[in-house]
């Protein structure tokens, strides 16, 4: 799933903008022919979510259809076009000039149809999307289900995770054309031998016999030649004197894959390269074989009005806040994020933990249900990893975030947890297999929740947990919530004898509230909170890294726990102006060695 790009050989038309809007709640859109155009339509931007453009679309969660019009250049007749959908959140249809083309399950990753033989050269293209985000206890993630964490938090919408079920097209859509002998995928994986970085590509081609790499860092280059075999090739480089990429100096090469000669390219595809290795050794997370500590968040595509979708400017900004706070990491909790954001990771040296949209799974409503799950769960992964798979910043994938037992309200409350089905522990372990098999470079991990079974992160290379002792446990009691800490790391640790991450602690606060002595939901305790954590982990050689949640408040369903319908753990508000937190952490943060077991 390459990102598209212009360049000599491919050209690439952007359909974000203003379309044609109407929902569709009695399912009548598709018998009526909506695909070919919009009776009692109204306007809406996309990318964006739907639910916070107008008032009454709000808890909308039904169908809804998108439609535009659009030529396609005179210059691309020939050519091999496909229409590419950045996301569409839950499940989609596509329809092109009355004719259907395909279909999409799953939010959040990116897909596309060859459309050329649908297109118009004479007229304008009309291309409709239908989408829609029921809330079924048997997608992922799931909404209406029973028992677990719904109930606990009683969300409207009837959410089983903590944030808006936001629903629509949330990133750009793409016209694009390719010549007909064109690249069809890019793998890129490297390794270091001493001081030489090596670069292995593995290309993908249709109707391809021969053609060349060219890796550049300015004016040097280094080149390889590609020979086809049933559509499949393979070439290596040596790097000499490499510079590795990494948070301190990431640094990323120039690579071109050319089909057909130099001179005369058949088709050309660009990506950027960064050099480097990812792994575990005892204790240690190594990154290009040197131990790396991970500071920073866990975060949330969301802000005010276009909800999810693609906000270029909030992308640069966040960014810029991470480099400024001294965060050098962030896990995509809970989804996977615009390739925007991959990119720009990328550019400055920020490590990602890669999470699929697998929050708060439920093994309620018997084998076939649970069997459904792990068909989606297996499909967004096998997505997620063929798009970001070539990523530098990316070093793991997460196959779970809080996935629930039957027994977890019996955990929460502090009772003695039944024996764990062999059958939940079988449903990670093929997530677990599956991410080795398709890439065998990055780690693999599990979020485990509070209570949740030791036994499902057994097969993680990092043990990744969430944390709330001095907030959902203990609460007020920040003392006694970092004893408890302490304990279940330690006693983790002697358990599994991993590298350990803490993916998630903190405590709501609203920005502007005080108190002395410090107490729940103040700035103060908020501050108190987070210092307790990291100093227990400074002082554990095992801990691998701490993200704080979240790095910005964000909108949930409302609930009784959520004021305003908002999650206020962030150490900067919605609009990203810092809390006491976020000064606290940058003074922290920005020493050099800083929360560094040892350092």
């Amino acid at each position: 799933m390459l990102y598209p790009q212009q360049n000599d050989t491919r050209n690439l038309l952007d359909l974000s903008g203003i379309w044609d809007f109407q929902i569709d709640p009695d399912e009548v859109g598709e018998s009526q022919g909506w695909f070919n155009g919009l009776a009692a339509a109204r306007q809406m931007a996309v990318p964006s979510s739907w639910n916070d453009i107008y008032d009454d679309l709000r808890d909308y969660m039904g169908a809804a259809w998108y439609v535009t019009e659009s030529y396609a250049p005179a210059s691309w007749r020939g050519q091999r076009i496909v229409l590419r959908i950045g996301s569409a959140t839950y499940a989609a249809n596509v329809w092109v000039n009355g004719a259907p083309v395909g279909e999409h399950e799953g939010g959040h990753l990116p897909f596309e149809f060859d459309v050329t033989r649908h297109m118009r050269w004479d007229a304008p293209n009309v291309i409709a999307i239908r989408v829609e985000n029921h809330l079924q206890p048997n997608r992922v993630p799931a909404g209406n289900a029973q028992g677990g964490l719904a109930m606990f938090m009683r969300n409207f919408p009837a959410t089983t995770y903590d944030f808006f079920p936001y629903c629509g097209l949330h990133r750009a859509v793409y016209l694009y054309s390719t010549p007909s002998t064109y690249i069809e995928d890019i793998t890129v994986s490297t390794d270091i031998d001493a001081t030489t970085g090596l670069v292995t590509v593995d290309v993908v081609a249709s109707d391809a016999t021969n053609g060349a790499l060219h890796l550049r860092n300015g004016e040097t280059q280094w080149r390889g030649l590609l020979q086809f075999t049933n559509g499949r090739a393979q070439a290596q480089l040596a790097v000499d004197n490499a510079r590795f990429w990494s948070p301190d100096d990431p640094f990323l090469y120039e690579l071109s894959v050319i089909l057909g000669e130099d001179d005369a390219p058949q088709d050309r595809y660009r990506l950027d390269v960064g050099i480097r290795t990812v792994a575990v050794a005892g204790d240690k997370l190594l990154l290009n074989g040197r131990p790396i500590f991970l500071k920073g968040f866990g975060k949330h595509e969301d802000f005010a009005v276009c909800g999810r979708g693609t906000f270029n400017p909030l992308i640069v900004k966040d960014y810029a806040l991470l480099k400024w706070i001294g965060a050098n990491s962030f896990r995509t909790a809970h989804y996977p994020y615009d390739e925007e954001q991959m990119r720009m990771a990328d550019r400055e040296g920020i490590l990602i933990i890669d999470e699929i949209p697998n929050v708060s799974l439920q093994f309620a409503g018997g084998d076939d249900a649970v069997a459904e799950r792990l068909r989606m769960c297996q499909q967004q992964m096998h997505e997620l990893i063929a798009r970001d798979k070539s990523h530098p910043s990316v070093i793991m994938w997460s196959i779970a975030n809080e996935p629930m037992p039957p027994d977890m309200m019996k955990r929460f409350a502090g009772g003695e947890p039944e024996p764990v089905d062999p059958k939940t522990t079988a449903f990670f372990q093929a997530l677990y297999d599956l991410c080795r098999q398709e890439d065998p470079t990055r780690l693999v991990t599990l979020v485990g929740v509070m209570g949740g079974p030791v036994e499902w992160m057994e097969a993680a290379d990092v043990v990744c947990i969430n944390r709330y002792y001095g907030w959902y446990a203990q609460s007020g009691q920040p003392d006694a919530g970092q004893q408890v800490l302490e304990q279940e790391l330690d006693a983790l640790y002697a358990q599994l004898g991993k590298p350990m991450l803490i993916t998630e602690f903190g405590a709501d606060t609203i920005a502007g509230s005080h108190s002395h002595p410090p107490e729940m939901w103040s700035e103060e305790y908020q501050v108190d909170l987070i210092r307790r954590y990291l100093d227990s982990a400074a002082a554990r050689p095992f801990m691998a890294g701490m993200h704080i949640w979240n790095f910005a408040d964000f909108k949930t369903a409302q609930a009784t726990m959520r004021a305003n319908g908002m999650n206020y753990k962030g150490v900067f508000t919605r609009a990203r102006q810092p809390k006491m937190a976020a000064h606290f952490l940058r003074e922290r943060w920005t020493q050099p060695g800083s929360d560094v077991p040892g350092g």
